[in-house]
């Protein structure tokens, strides 16, 4: 399914060699601003957002990662129905709503995968 994805992602799959396409291969993350990354517990993304985080944070950006338990990657759009992805939404916004107040909203946290 992730190929079928990734075909639709990029015109030509030489694409997906450049960090336009995958932040997580760019050489330098220093000057970018704080960022919040949530990542499901099952999800075949997980293991790329937790070191896209972690070396966001070793070029000192601030970063506010969170992986949430006993939800899959899909979870959150379903805030109609899944607490926690509506808890998941509001945590996003609230961090934005900071950003833009000029507040820093991102709070050195990390949730460890189990």
């Amino acid at each position: 399914m992730m190929k079928w994805f990734w075909g639709h992602y990029l015109p030509s799959p030489n694409d997906g060699v450049h960090p336009d396409a995958l932040p997580f291969l760019a050489k330098d993350f220093s000057g970018l601003p704080a960022a919040t990354i949530i990542t499901a517990e099952v999800d075949p993304l997980r293991r790329e957002g937790e070191a896209y985080a972690e070396k966001l944070k070793a070029a000192g950006v601030a970063v506010d990662y969170k992986n949430v338990d006993g939800v899959t990657h899909e979870f959150f759009g379903m805030g109609a129905v899944v607490d926690k992805a509506k808890e998941s939404v509001a945590h996003v916004g609230d961090n934005l709503t900071a950003h833009f107040a000029g507040r820093s909203a991102v709070r050195e946290q990390k949730s460890k995968p189990r």
